[in-house]
């Protein structure tokens, strides 16, 4: 049984602990997680090099008057374990208790709803600014590290809070690596600032006009507090450089160091577990080195997510200069893409969709203004049971009203490969391909032409009611077909989309003498999506129009076929809201 944690209620707690006991405790927090996430999986690599750190800040600082806001927040796990939650982390029964990410429902130690990075500095900023205004004292510590640096409003953050001229301590944790290895000019400083000991001249934070103090054993509670006891309550901005070990405690995390960052159940790294299943992401990465051997132009992109696209370490080697890890900098890789269109080269930009969102500026005018005609393959974009940051459905809403910007959405493997072929040897316009949630195979070749842009597939002529299954839907909208045919003896008609950008008004118009309710299907927020467009274009007609898909809401953590339930998602629900129309 651990001597100290289980003594752990709040960091009051943790304060009358000796420093002498701090790494005994630091021990028994690194094995805590290694057994929870032995069980449940989840961030280990940046949970595992941070309890050291959150250790001394909590044992320095007096949460929650003095504010930390941790960028990214995936690694505050050792966090919620000093703030009250630790049963989350050593009751087998509560693992699921809290989310993986701060959140000021659970606890007054949580200052942000955060999952997403390079936004820590901007929102402590705001919260040293609102401290100033109101005449209080407390500190204000932002806590960047995983590779966050990197994104441009972290750029931003800096910019402003360097000129605070009052309390704002950056604690910065480098651990050499984001989620796959560092890219970009500033790690060369950042690594040269670890070899000299923090005595480089040439230093990126202090050219921002801020103080600087290096720790060089991150993982050394003492020597944290001594730095962090020698910033409390300073009157100016400041940055703390520590230097950990990401994964620290994992057996095989110097051997495969991207690898920590998240991990499934047993410890297995995530790049390995998915790597052992088909996947459409898999098919696409071994289609796009096709590409790559024959046609020296093509460029594959990444914002700081590869593995999450199947763009593995081994695809990373094959593809040598035609890969680039951007950073996390979603907006300067949508942008990277527009530039190399306009130049006459074949971007591919492999991108998450939670992650998208965050570039919709560029994807507006700097791709689809000038017609670019780049590649965005978009992958996690379904319903999904992440946690509100992570949802992943918010893409088909965003993207419709892009001028210009033609976008997919395959049903099969073999569709998603046409489609992709399609789009690399076209030069009109930039397209963007929703990545298929499921290894379905159409069974067939197919093709995908010209003609085919913006025209709906009729792949089961019926009528009375016709189906619109968009990407992942399709199947679903089968699955409601073959139940309308049991239950009620109704032969409806099932149309494949294929895309969202645009409506194919003469086959809506052509639905209009057969039918008389017309049912949407997609795997995304109904509001503003694809079906709302099918259902405005109905208006002034007798024609019935049902849209399903997610509500507008946030959801956090909820299981998918709970999601499914709640929006009347399940083949039974639709099925039975159809034949109500029908009466």
């Amino acid at each position: 049984m651990p001597e100290y944690l289980d003594r752990i209620n709040s960091p009051a707690d943790l304060k009358k602990l000796s420093p002498e006991q701090l790494p005994d405790l630091a021990a028994e927090i690194r094995e805590t997680l290694l057994i929870r996430l032995m069980t449940t999986g989840g961030h280990a690599g940046p949970n595992l090099g941070m309890v050291e750190a959150t250790i001394a800040l909590h044992y320095v600082f007096d949460s929650p008057k003095d504010q930390f806001v941790f960028d990214v927040s995936h690694q505050c796990y050792v966090h919620k374990m000093l703030t009250g939650r630790r049963d989350g982390f050593t009751d087998p029964a509560r693992y699921g208790a809290y989310s993986g990410y701060t959140n000021p429902k659970e606890s007054e130690h949580d200052i942000f709803t955060v999952g997403h990075t390079a936004t820590a500095i901007s929102l402590a900023t705001g919260l040293a600014m609102a401290r100033d205004l109101k005449g209080e004292s407390n500190n204000v510590v932002a806590i960047v590290g995983d590779g966050s640096m990197s994104g441009g409003e972290a750029f931003e953050g800096l910019n402003n809070a360097s000129m605070l001229g009052s309390n704002f301590i950056l604690l910065f944790n480098d651990n050499g690596i984001a989620i796959a290895p560092n890219h970009g000019g500033m790690y060369r400083n950042f690594s040269r600032l670890r070899e000299t000991n923090g005595l480089e001249e040439c230093n990126f934070f202090r050219s921002f006009g801020m103080d600087y103090l290096y720790v060089p054993n991150g993982n050394d509670v003492l020597a944290l507090v001594e730095a962090f006891r020698a910033v409390k309550d300073t009157k100016l901005p400041v940055v703390v450089h520590i230097h950990t070990e990401k994964g620290k405690g994992l057996p095989w995390n110097k051997e495969n160091m991207e690898g920590t960052h998240f991990v499934m159940p047993g410890l297995a790294p995530l790049d390995d577990f998915m790597s052992q299943y088909p996947s459409c992401g898999a098919m696409m990465a071994e289609h796009l080195l096709e590409k790559i051997k024959a046609d020296p132009t093509i460029m594959v992109l990444s914002p700081a997510t590869p593995g999450q696209s199947m763009l593995l370490p081994e695809f990373r080697e094959k593809a040598g200069k035609q890969f680039l890890d951007v950073g996390i900098a979603e907006q300067h890789a949508v942008a990277v893409a527009a530039g190399l269109a306009s130049s006459g080269a074949k971007p591919v930009l492999c991108i998450v969709a939670s992650f998208m969102q965050r570039a919709f500026d560029q994807l507006l005018l700097n791709l689809s203004l000038d017609k670019s005609p780049a590649i965005i393959l978009v992958s996690n974009a379904t319903i999904n049971p992440g946690d509100a940051t992570h949802c992943g459905i918010y893409d088909i809403a965003m993207t419709s009203p892009i001028p210009n910007l033609i976008c997919l959405a395959p049903a099969t493997v073999e569709e998603y490969l046409a489609m992709f072929d399609w789009a690399l040897e076209q030069v009109e316009a930039p397209v963007m391909i929703r990545e298929p949630g499921m290894l379905i195979s159409a069974g067939r070749n197919i093709a995908f032409t010209d003609a085919d842009v913006g025209k709906y597939e009729i792949t089961e002529r019926g009528s009375k009611v016709a189906l619109l299954g968009l990407g992942n839907f399709y199947h679903r909208a089968a699955q409601v077909k073959a139940l309308l045919k049991e239950k009620a003896g109704v032969d409806a008609t099932l149309i494949n989309p294929r895309t969202w950008s645009a409506l194919d008004e003469g086959t809506l118009e052509k639905l209009k003498a057969a039918h008389t309710v017309v049912v949407t299907l997609e795997d995304g927020v109904v509001t503003g999506g694809f079906g709302q467009r099918v259902a405005s274009f109905y208006g002034p007609s007798a024609m019935k129009v049902l849209n399903y898909g997610a509500a507008k809401e946030f959801r956090d953590r909820v299981p998918v076929e709970e999601q499914y339930l709640r929006d009347r998602l399940t083949p039974e629900q639709i099925t039975e809201d159809i034949l109500c129309c029908l009466q």
